[in-house]
């Protein structure tokens, strides 16, 4: 169903105003000239006159007054030779706008706000819980979680399988189908999103509709925020700059009104890639823009592991069997990661990596307990971009699985296997900084090391 905004319908009125005094300006016309002109007219008070009656049946004088400004504005396109007539017409179109913009104004209820969160995967929904939380409790607004559909990519860039991970959030969150919403009439006040890639993603994308450049033709206000932590950068070396810009310089942050990052520090950073970007290319001083755009009020992935405490997280049957001792006692907790970054960066050395860290660790299992939580994605970039891996890959995994003395973490929830751990190990990324802020040691693997 169509949203009925009391501003949009103070804007058309605006518009039918604005008009009326445009059209006297314009006489003596020949009848056929303002013919448009006046079709726009009747057309807008027609979408109002729906919306109201849509509202209810209190709106049904205004309704009656939209009628008759139409037959006056019929009236006047006929009468455009007399301008006399038009004019007296023109007195009695205004005052009739005057009182319905008074009577919207004062008579229908200020609009309740309507906003829309686009997670794709279930596993980066953390990076937007506690903003639709923050947005849920208003009680004049009106939060959608809807979950979109993304596909993995062929090496070529052509779309693979169709994944929807609908049924992978929290019970606690209301979640709707993707085909369900009507994004067109609806126009949602804001549209959140937490994938900056639209196209540009070599391993997946979301679906071609639900990129950043696409949604702002339905909403006010795209906001886009970080599914991931970065390690915060020291701006005065340029080194560290060049290593994010990759996270800048992308669609979603081009597209959005607003982006939120993680600190004020990384917002700095932010302003800086951009601007000299933006001035490499265009010759532009953009810094004012970007200064305006880029928000540092924190991620909400740091307020999420913040809030989930150890002694309140529902450890699997399966995982019990790990982790504890013969006596009851729990073993240590090692969090392994493996990302894509570092795949991507030492190919067939990467699984040899993983041998060896899984071998050390299985002979002590009887003291340590791992838990391998590899990055979501590392399936799907490999398929597309290291094909020649995959297998190899595939057997690591599977008889790790099948042994049953580790943990193999491929759920939706990244903070539960935080919050257990006693310690990470793995490569950098952006679960370091989520680790370090929950209190865990951390140690980064080197690849050509044994651990």
């Amino acid at each position: 169903m169509e949203r009925c905004k009391k501003k949009d319908i103070l804007s058309l009125i605006s518009a039918m105003m604005e008009t009326n005094s445009s059209v006297i300006k314009a006489l003596p016309a020949a009848p056929g000239e303002l013919t448009d002109v006046f079709a726009q007219c009747q057309d807008a008070a027609l979408q109002i006159g729906a919306c109201l009656e849509a509202s209810g049946e209190q709106y049904l004088p205004m309704i009656t007054i939209l009628e008759d400004y139409c037959e006056k504005v019929y009236q006047m396109s006929i009468a455009t030779l007399d301008g006399n007539a038009c004019r007296r017409l023109s007195k009695k179109i205004r005052k009739q706008l005057t009182e319905l913009q008074n009577r919207i104004r004062h008579e229908m209820p200020e609009d309740r706000k309507e906003v829309v969160f686009l997670p794709y995967k279930a596993s980066m929904w953390d990076s937007l819980e506690s903003a639709w939380k923050a947005v849920d409790q208003d009680e004049n607004t009106d939060a959608y979680v809807i979950p979109i559909p993304y596909y993995d990519k062929n090496p070529d860039g052509s779309f693979r399988e169709e994944h929807y991970e609908g049924s992978l959030y929290p019970e606690y969150v209301p979640v709707i189908r993707y085909d369900e919403y009507d994004f067109e009439n609806r126009r949602p006040d804001m549209i959140f999103i937490h994938n900056p890639y639209d196209g540009s993603n070599y391993v997946t994308s979301v679906h071609p509709f639900f990129y950043s450049e696409n949604l702002k033709k339905f909403t006010d206000e795209l906001v886009y925020i970080p599914y991931f932590i970065l390690e915060e950068p020291n701006l005065d070396h340029e080194e560290e700059l060049e290593g994010i810009q990759n996270f800048c310089i992308v669609s979603g942050v081009f597209h959005a009104d607003k982006v939120i990052v993680q600190s004020e520090n990384m917002k700095k950073a932010y302003v800086k890639v951009l601007t000299d970007f933006m001035k490499e290319n265009s010759r532009k001083d953009t810094r004012e823009y970007w200064e305006k755009k880029i928000l540092g009020l924190g991620s909400p992935k740091i307020e999420k592991i913040a809030a989930v405490r150890k002694k309140d997280v529902t450890v699997p049957m399966e995982w019990l069997k790990v982790i504890q001792k013969a006596d009851g006692s729990w073993k240590k907790i090692i969090f392994y990661n493996t990302s894509v970054s570092a795949l991507l960066k030492y190919n067939e050395e990467m699984n040899r990596k993983i041998k060896r860290v899984l071998s050390v660790l299985k002979e002590n299992q009887e003291e340590v307990a791992l838990l391998w939580r590899p990055h979501p994605l590392i399936e799907a970039t490999m398929k597309s971009m290291r094909t020649e891996l995959w297998e190899e890959y595939k057997e690591i995994v599977d008889t790790y699985r099948a042994e049953g003395w580790g943990i193999y973490d491929d759920t939706a929830d990244v903070d539960r296997a935080i919050a257990l751990s006693d310690a990470y190990y793995g490569d950098p990324s952006s679960l370091v900084q989520m680790c370090r802020r929950a209190g865990k040691p951390i140690i980064i693997q080197k690849c050509k090391s044994l651990l």
